[in-house]
């Protein structure tokens, strides 16, 4: 059924899912993105856009729900963008990661690899996220139904998350499953007071309001950090809030907030003010202990960290003699975490802020055979530095999502150390890269693991030996 104004196709199958966790179908060839589909679906989908190469659409009408398929648990599924799969088993959602590595592996790496090592599944599949960021807006995206009753909206600030696709649209957020309380108390406190107390949100597109982004950190001691970031500096009505925080939430352990007036929201290169408390809480993986501050990297998901690092150290199986460059080190947290046994770990980032961390956390857990140094990491790799830090056998890569530069991967073929463990939230630019390092590397392992369930999100570790007749 179609007309000009809409297109509608019936009792059409959804089959699959896409790279960036989209559900797909398929209409005369015409490959389909569905929103809230599940792979084995049939329904009536809503055609809502057209491109050259695929189509968007909606469900409008599901006759038949699929096996994978249960009931989300967050009343904001669908609208928010945080856990698309909230409707999928997690034993379906499983399958689908793990599927989604092989095929990247296999198109874009061009890896042919027939045995993989099933995906490691995370024991806590809701509130096990230790960081989550919200944004304030005076433009909160209104629902269906809002816009349907036609009534005038006297209040359209939010708290939440941006809407995917629009910067300037932020959804209104009562209830997260993410991260653990008070997380929700605070940020619903915030709103609040907020709103009672003529303290403006900020609007994404004029550059104006008060009230900016809130980032909530927990720790392994139940310590928690609180940033607030405001976009000027109105003393007034910033120790007004920051005050009722400190008063109303007697366990936040870090009291921050910033004043950022850019255009965009990072902190990286702002000034941090302590209200109250520490300027850093503690996290721990296995034995050691890191000091972890507002910038800083640090996986969102303790507990899965532990076990991804195992699997990192089992891989990886260093000797009492092997040298070891840990690439895109960050706080250093793999790298002192492997220390135990290798006899020396060069961990290199570019983020100043996060060596430093790396460098108070080592001393702090006695670690004498770390060495870490920011720099540049496709200027810095280079014959001097290798003849300043002794060639490694192994090289331990965890770059950020777009993967490595190009640069930085002829640097490591270069080298050429026995192995590299390459660690990756996104198999498709690891795929990328291991199509250029498979030319002097073999394929040994591949693991993936789960850190963000109820997300399409996975993390993989492959590791790749150098081929003998390169040696």
């Amino acid at each position: 059924m179609s007309s000009k104004k809409k297109t509608i196709i019936n009792n059409i199958k959804i089959f699959d899912i896409a790279n960036k966790g989209q559900a797909i179908a398929k209409f005369n060839e015409r490959v389909i993105l569905v929103d809230k589909g599940v792979p084995g679906d049939i329904c009536d989908i809503l055609v809502t856009k057209k491109r050259r190469k695929f189509w968007k659409g909606k469900i409008v009408k599901r006759i038949k729900d699929s096996e994978h398929r249960i009931e989300a648990k967050c009343k904001h599924f669908g609208i928010c963008g945080g856990c698309k799969w909230q409707n999928m088993k997690y034993d379906s959602q499983l399958i689908f990661k793990q599927n989604e590595v092989l095929n990247n592996l296999k198109r874009i790496g061009g890896v042919e690899f027939e045995n993989i090592n099933k995906i490691i599944p995370c024991k806590e599949t809701f509130y096990y996220r230790n960081k989550m960021e919200f944004t304030f807006s005076n433009k909160r995206w209104l629902t269906d139904e809002e816009i349907k009753n036609c009534k005038t909206i006297h209040n359209r600030n939010a708290c939440g998350f941006h809407i995917s696709g629009r910067y300037d649209k932020v959804i209104d957020i009562e209830e997260c499953h993410l991260q653990k309380e008070p997380s929700n108390s605070i940020r619903n406190s915030i709103k609040e007071f907020c709103l009672k107390n003529e303290i403006s949100f900020f609007d994404l597109r004029a550059k104006e309001g008060l009230i900016r982004n809130l980032l909530i950190r927990t720790g392994y001691h139940n310590e928690l950090m609180v940033l607030v970031q405001f976009f000027k500096n109105d003393l007034k009505k910033i120790n007004l809030l920051m005050n009722h925080l400190k008063n109303t939430f007697n366990n936040i352990t870090s009291l921050l907030y910033v004043i950022n007036n850019k255009a965009n929201s990072t902190i990286y290169d702002q000034d941090i003010i302590c209200f109250s408390g520490k300027k850093f809480i503690e996290e721990k993986i296995g034995a050691l202990s890191f000091d972890i501050g507002p910038k800083s990297f640090f996986q969102t998901n303790s507990n899965q960290t532990k076990i991804l690092f195992d699997k990192i150290s089992e891989i990886a199986d260093l000797k009492n003699n092997h040298i070891v460059y840990d690439l895109y080190t960050g706080t250093g947290t793999i790298a002192q975490y492997l220390s135990k046994n290798a006899k020396k770990i060069v961990g290199i980032d570019s983020v100043e802020e996060a060596i430093n961390a790396a460098k108070r956390s080592s001393k702090k857990n006695k670690i004498k055979n770390c060495t870490f140094i920011c720099g540049d990491m496709k200027v810095i790799l280079n014959e001097d530095f290798i003849k300043s830090n002794c060639k490694p056998d192994i090289i331990i890569t965890d770059p950020p999502r777009e993967g490595m530069h190009k640069k930085v991967i002829s640097q490591i073929m270069n080298i050429k150390p026995e192995k590299i463990v390459y660690i990756s939230c996104n198999s498709a630019t690891q795929a990328r890269d291991i199509a250029i390092l498979k030319e002097l590397y073999d394929i040994e392992f591949i693991q993936p693991v789960d850190m963000f369930p109820m997300t399409h999100h996975v993390e993989n570790i492959v590791s790749l030996t150098l081929k003998k007749k390169t040696v």
